[in-house]
C-alpha cells in the first residue's frame, strides 16, 4: 500500500503532498465506512500539521467528512473529549465537520 502510513507519528519528520494524499487511497480491512477510515487513519498517523494540509485535499476529493464509525460517531464526534485532539477538532470543524 503505497503512500499509506507506514509509522505512527514522529514530530519533525517532513511529508511531501504526495505522501498526504496517499491516505486518500486507503481502504477499510472490514465494513467500516471507507471514508470514516480514512479520516481514523490520518488522525491517528499525522501530526496536527500534516492533518491540517490533509483534510482539504480530502474534502475537495468529495469525501464526506462527517462519515460514522459503526457505532454511529463522527470523527469529530470520537475524538470530542481527548484533550490533545483539539488541533485536530479545528480542522475538521473549519472543513465542515459539525457535531
Amino acid at each position: 500500500m503505497s503512500g499509506g502510513p507506514s509509522q505512527p507519528k514522529v514530530e519533525g519528520e517532513q511529508w511531501d503532498d504526495e505522501r498526504i494524499k496517499g491516505f486518500l487511497a486507503l481502504e477499510p480491512r472490514d465494513e467500516m465506512n471507507a471514508d470514516y477510515h480514512v479520516l481514523k487513519e490520518a488522525y491517528q498517523y499525522m501530526t496536527p500539521e500534516f492533518f491540517a494540509r490533509f483534510v482539504p485535499f480530502f474534502v475537495e476529493a468529495g469525501r464526506d467528512i462527517n462519515a460514522k464509525n459503526p457505532e454511529q460517531k463522527s470523527l469529530l464526534q470520537r475524538i470530542q473529549s481527548y484533550g490533545k485532539a483539539a488541533p485536530y477538532k479545528a480542522v475538521l470543524e473549519a472543513n465542515g465537520a459539525v457535531y
